[in-house]
């Protein structure tokens, strides 16, 4: 790690940064490089459950048991879960790759077979087979630009099966190498 003066700076031959600076290509480019864990956030719609992949779900706080999350405003999901009080929160496991791509693909039939799903507690869907699951209530949408931050109290839950974590790097899912 550098750190004063050269701190940030660009290695000679290192070629131009991808997109302008500040740009979402920039934030794009780097976040490719970010690991992160991936959840499924389950919702109770009007029309029926509801459900996103999301690879931005945050520990916030131990006391009380907070978590977040972003969501865009154009989602599909964004109505129920501006319209709700309670959100699921699944972490999956190294083998729910393809799960995690149904929920990620706009148009599919996120609760349709082969997801195996139940009603759990507050109405919320909950998914099975996942490393863990917890049921939240919102306490908060804070405006992020195209994002609504949502941030949950965990009411309900249930640390299902002991596993490796499915991840996402580099546009891709993932899983951890020994």
């Amino acid at each position: 790690m550098t750190y004063g003066p050269d701190a940030g700076r660009r290695p000679p031959g290192a070629g131009p940064l991808p997109g302008r600076p500040g740009s979402p290509g920039l934030l794009r480019s780097v976040f490719r490089r970010h690991a992160a864990g991936v959840a499924v956030i389950t919702a109770r719609g009007e029309a029926g459950p509801v459900g996103f992949t999301a690879t931005s779900l945050t520990s916030v706080s131990a006391d009380p048991p907070l978590v977040s999350f972003g969501v865009g405003t154009g989602a599909s999901s964004w109505p129920a879960i501006l319209g709700t009080d309670h959100i699921g929160v699944h972490i999956l496991g190294e083998h729910q790759e393809e799960l995690a791509a149904t929920f990620a693909r706009s148009g599919a039939d996120r609760f349709g077979p082969p997801t195996v799903w139940r009603e759990g507690p507050e109405g919320v869907p909950v998914l099975d087979g996942v490393l863990a699951w917890l049921v939240c209530r919102i306490t908060g949408r804070v405006p992020a630009g195209d994002h609504r931050i949502v941030i949950a109290e965990v009411v309900h839950g249930d640390p299902v099966s002991a596993g490796r974590p499915l991840l996402y790097h580099q546009g891709r899912f993932t899983a951890l190498r020994d």
